[in-house]
């Protein structure tokens, strides 16, 4: 049987992004992809991303989060799960800060609300080798990148951040004009980004308030993705377009985001909620490798 089947976990969601929390902390277990794609299988835990709880590797962390999308590949940030993640880990007790580790360094979560967080995001990487990109682009603002004829692009001239995980944001008139389900694959996979990318669509409304759309990198089109949120606030304000503070709408809801100028890192402000906590069943990871 595998290690998991039991388990408690939490289904829970960010503006509709789609997060599974299992706490590990003390039971010395691990999630390996094969897991991952098992747990997202299970009838009604099916996610965008897997927030998984580990011990501690710094004194001053609750914990190390790892963080999986749905198809079994990792993900280095997840903004609206690590506020589904700062929920979980301080709804038994008073406390309203607290730091987690992930791929993308110290992460601080605050509680502002019973069901609202805001979670330090760091500060964003700009220079081309660090997003990473496969060419040399001096001026990530905006990268050689289209789709369609040559004099008549489909879409054309992204910016480029990562914010834990790479970024790639088009600048439209309107996100919902376009076939994202078709044009997010191939763009995810595009050579330029060895890595593969987050593919957002944005549109700017306001110097306060952007829409976009986000196609995941593997996971898909989702509802919300709290990393391209800060992505495109970042870039936004790169090329003038808002200043330092926006609403970011996404179809599952709004963000509130901050780039702070102080310190360069990004702050990420929205709700949590929990949908139910179940065991993991058994069955689940039949034909999972253990």
């Amino acid at each position: 049987m595998n290690p998991l089947a039991h388990h408690r976990v939490a289904k829970m969601n960010g503006i509709g992004n789609r997060i599974v929390v299992l706490d590990l902390r003390g039971s010395g277990l691990s999630v390996s992809p094969d897991d991952a794609r098992a747990v997202h299988a299970a009838k009604g835990l099916a996610f965008d991303q897997l927030m998984v709880i580990g011990e501690r590797r710094s004194a001053q962390a609750e914990g190390f989060v790892e963080i999986f999308n749905n198809d079994g590949g990792r993900a280095g940030a997840c903004g609206n799960g690590m506020r589904c993640v700062a929920y979980i880990a301080m709804r038994d007790g008073d406390r309203r800060r607290l730091m987690f580790e992930t791929e993308a360094g110290l992460l601080e979560c605050r509680r502002e609300g019973d069901m609202t967080f805001r979670v330090d995001m760091g500060r964003p990487r700009l220079r081309w080798d660090e997003i990473p990109l496969r060419d040399p682009f001096f001026d990530t603002r905006g990268i050689e990148l289209q789709i369609g004829p040559i004099d008549r692009p489909i879409l054309h001239t992204p910016s480029a951040v990562n914010m834990g995980n790479p970024h790639a944001i088009f600048w439209v008139a309107d996100p919902s004009a376009y076939d994202l389900e078709r044009i997010g694959p191939m763009l995810e996979n595009h050579p330029i980004f060895p890595d593969r990318a987050n593919i957002s669509l944005a549109h700017v409304i306001a110097r306060d308030h952007i829409a976009m759309r986000v196609w995941e990198r593997g996971v898909g089109v989702t509802l919300a993705c709290g990393s391209a949120a800060c992505a495109a606030l970042v870039a936004a304000v790169r090329k003038g377009l808002t200043e330092r503070v926006a609403r970011v709408s996404l179809p599952g809801g709004d963000l509130t985001i901050e780039w702070r100028e102080s310190d360069d890192h990004v702050l990420m402000t929205g709700p949590v909620e929990l949908e139910f906590e179940t065991t993991l069943d058994p069955a689940a990871f039949e034909g999972a490798a253990v």
